[in-house]
């Protein structure tokens, strides 16, 4: 009797020990979380990426600008 509860108590924590089923999905919420908190320094608006790119857009707008205030020949 005590043998064979013993025995299945065994069995039964060994298949939850080797059970990797969630592993995974707990793998991908630490990847997520970790590539939001990348995402978030390099864009941040007080990153030089972030100055970078409005610089860019900026100097774009102005060239746009000028050629579109410029009279046709």
């Amino acid at each position: 009797m005590y043998r064979s509860l013993f025995i299945s108590a065994q069995q039964a924590f060994n298949n939850f020990k080797n059970d990797e089923r969630g592993v995974v999905a707990i793998e991908y919420a630490v990847m997520g979380i970790a590539l939001a908190a990348i995402l978030l320094v390099v864009f941040s608006t007080e990153g030089s990426l972030y100055q970078a790119l409005e610089l860019a857009m900026d100097e774009i707008k102005a060239i746009i600008m000028a050629i579109s205030t410029k009279p046709l020949p």
